[in-house]
């Protein structure tokens, strides 16, 4: 399975979720069709491997086609998928680095306003020292030397832009602990940017 553009307009996620629990195999490629560019993505945003997201992307609606008829609709259907997706990943970072890190699932201490936002500022611009090829690669490197649980929330909330509801539904964990990862995310971030621009001035992250 490869990404491929989905329909842009007449998409209706409730009907054509009805119409694949009913049977319609025609209306479960319309899900893969509007939501495997997504997918692909954000699995590649965990796993930062192609290959490895290419076989997430796979996997996630293998599993979703196979256990469609369990999905109680309690959610979305993309949020559903997501799970998956998220979880998938996960599993590939296990084990090709055998990596040892927080589940998503573990109760986390969010402590969230005794984080100090420390600002990070470098003099100019660095979009006028580097190209927007070099930034990219950059803020990859950077989102990429994330722990995985910390790299899933930024993901999922400053890059697939899913609500801090949305996002905590899919990860199957509270609002506090989204609010808590994304802000020490983005600390992180911050943090390792400073380091490499290596400047004071302009803050970049302002926004964040």
């Amino acid at each position: 399975m490869t990404p491929t553009s989905h329909p842009g307009t007449g998409f209706d996620e409730s009907t054509l979720v009805t119409s694949a629990q009913a049977g319609d195999a025609t209306a479960f490629t319309g899900l893969v069709e509007h939501y495997q560019r997504k997918i692909f993505r954000l699995a590649m945003n965990i796993t930062q491997n192609t290959e490895d997201a290419e076989d997430v992307l796979q996997e996630t609606f293998l599993k979703a086609y196979e256990h469609l008829s369990g999905f109680q609709r309690n959610s979305k259907f993309y949020t559903w998928i997501v799970r998956i997706a998220v979880n998938e990943a996960l599993m590939k970072l296990r084990k090709r680095r055998g990596d040892k890190f927080v589940s998503l699932d573990e109760p986390m201490e969010t402590g969230e306003e005794e984080v100090k936002r420390e600002i990070a500022v470098w003099e100019g611009n660095p979009e006028d020292r580097y190209s927007q090829e070099e930034l990219r690669k950059i803020l990859d490197d950077a989102v990429e030397s994330l722990k995985p649980d910390f790299r899933t929330v930024f993901a999922l909330r400053d890059i697939e832009e899913l609500s801090t509801e949305e996002t905590a539904e899919a990860l199957g964990i509270s609002v506090s602990a989204v609010k808590s990862r994304l802000l020490r995310a983005r600390l992180a971030l911050r943090e390792k940017l400073t380091r490499q621009f290596k400047r004071k001035g302009e803050d970049v992250f302002a926004h964040l």
